[in-house]
């Protein structure tokens, strides 16, 4: 009997210790699935959508599009990488941001925006709730300059830092590695920067701590000037000429800002071969992206991440080569400055959605939204897109009008290769034709329900104002703004103004200005 009792004490103790084992193993695992998801973000540079920009990147839009979703409605509320970027990584509009265009004196990077409007970026909510952090390629256009504090200086939020000083490039560039500088010169294998920066990635990932989710933003140079592509992709595209349709070649017209009215119509042949050899050479630079992509997919479902990784895909702003006969750049405010790729796949997104309206604002509260993030605590003019892309974690409230805001940078003197049209102009060709002017400033209201349009103000000496019917006229070449109800300028001219005071009042989950703005 005695026996039997110890027996069935021994019973009851290896049950209990199975159970505790049971317990620990689910405890363990539930651990793991509370973790937050992994985040990787690729930004690439001066991409468009409205061209066909994203032909190249048929393994990106694979990988992430078709297994994710794509939207339709991407915009930037700034087209023009450092005052895009600036509103990426803090969520704001540029009038409240102050970035206003790629120079320091524009606080592109200053040491303002480093102690004012940088610390308040995602990156530093990510590493408040444990992100391991990891920056590859360009960051702002004057980085690292002298003027912006060198190499020495690395922005807040980020564990390993591998950003490139100054403007885009593919060879003979500096980088800040983690505050220490280190030079790059003409060698494929050790020194191109869109694979540099994808192996770099590799190591973090291979380095990093399993129990702690990680967030990965890489932003190679392509598909930006110089537009050197890598040797396996140099005679790709061939035949491949910049699209001849929409505006194209078209004259700006009297009902255009002065800037679009200086470009000669047609454009000499130079020109149109110019701007083909870009557009070609821009799509062969993105075919490494498309590698990159490739590679970062395989690697995450080799070490087990991939279902538990957002992958973003988008570019900073639009892009031109042709239309209204400026050969190449962005600075304006058409759909194809400020249209932007924006592909995205990860856990509870449900492909083949019809989505929202996104703007680039709206990426610094997504990420902080996907790490658990409160976002009713951060001040941000955007609002988390999660909601439409994975409805069954959120309830969201679409926007129905938006702001796009510019300040143009020109020369103080004449610009050497248009000298005739004196001072206060900008990226000029040699035949005169100027992409940027100091009078080049607008802000612009574009609505995407009901009535779709686009009215934009001038701070020029004839305050010019443009309005687009966008379902009459996709390629904006008529200027209706004589033709239409003067109430409907009035409208539009106070959704604008309020637009441009709105500071910072949140509704969760709600358009944080847009909501504000009733007429």
């Amino acid at each position: 009997m005695a026996g039997s009792a110890a027996h069935a004490g021994r019973d009851r103790g290896a049950v209990a210790v199975a159970l505790l084992l049971l317990l620990s193993g689910c405890l363990f695992r539930c651990a793991a699935c509370a973790r937050p998801s992994n985040v990787v973000v690729i930004v690439a540079d001066d991409q468009d959508v409205q061209l066909g920009g994203l032909t190249p990147v048929k393994k990106a839009k694979e990988l992430v599009g078709d297994a994710g979703v794509t939207f339709s409605n991407a915009f930037t509320v700034s087209p023009l990488c450092c005052p895009s970027r600036s509103s990426m990584l803090t969520g704001k509009y540029p009038h409240n941001h102050q970035v206003r265009n790629n120079s320091l004196s524009g606080n592109c990077s200053s040491p303002a925006w480093q102690s004012n409007m940088e610390a308040l970026a995602f990156p530093v909510y990510l590493s408040k709730v444990r992100y391991q952090t990891f920056y590859g390629g360009k960051y702002l256009n004057q980085y690292g300059r002298k003027g912006a504090g060198d190499v020495g200086y690395v922005p807040h939020g980020w564990d390993q830092w591998n950003a490139l000083v100054g403007n885009s490039a593919y060879y003979n560039y500096s980088l800040s590695v983690n505050g220490k500088e280190e030079t790059h010169g003409d060698n494929y294998n050790t020194d191109y920067l869109t694979d540099l920066i994808f192996n770099r990635s590799l190591e973090f990932l291979k380095n990093r701590s399993p129990q702690r989710p990680f967030f990965i933003m890489l932003s190679p140079p392509a598909p930006h000037s110089p537009w050197t592509a890598a040797p396996q992709y140099q005679t790709s595209f061939s035949n491949v000429k910049a699209p001849r349709d929409g505006s194209f070649n078209k004259p700006g017209g009297k009902d255009k800002h002065w800037l679009l009215r200086q470009p000669v119509n047609p454009m000499a042949n130079s020109s149109i071969n110019y701007l083909d050899d870009a557009f070609r050479r821009r799509w062969q630079t993105l075919l490494s992206v498309d590698d990159m992509v490739e590679g970062l997919v395989k690697k995450l479902d080799e070490i087990q991440e991939l279902n538990n990784t957002y992958i973003f895909y988008l570019s900073d702003n639009g892009y031109h080569t042709g239309q209204f006969s400026l050969p190449i750049d962005k600075r304006q405010l058409y759909e194809f400055d400020i249209r932007v790729p924006l592909m995205v796949r990860g856990p509870g997104i449900k492909p083949n959605q019809t989505l929202a309206p996104v703007l680039n604002i709206d990426l610094a509260p997504t990420l902080l939204d996907i790490a658990g993030v409160n976002l009713s605590t951060v001040n941000m003019d955007g609002q988390s897109f999660l909601p439409y892309m994975a409805p069954s974690l959120r309830n969201g409230t679409a926007r129905s009008f938006f702001l796009v805001e510019y300040t143009g940078e020109g020369h103080p003197s004449v610009d050497p290769s248009c000298p005739k049209l004196g001072p206060g102009l900008s990226e000029c060709f040699p035949d005169c034709v100027c992409e940027d002017a100091y009078n080049n400033t607008y802000a612009c209201v574009r609505t995407l329900t009901g009535d779709n349009l686009q009215y934009c103000e001038f701070a020029d000496s004839e305050s010019f104002v443009e309005l687009y019917n966008l379902t009459a006229d996709p390629h904006q070449l008529e200027n209706i703004v004589k033709k239409v109800d003067p109430t409907l300028l009035q409208t539009m001219n106070q959704r604008l103004i309020k637009l441009q005071s709105c500071r910072y009042l949140y509704t969760t989950f709600s358009p944080r200005c847009e909501s504000r703005v009733s007429v």
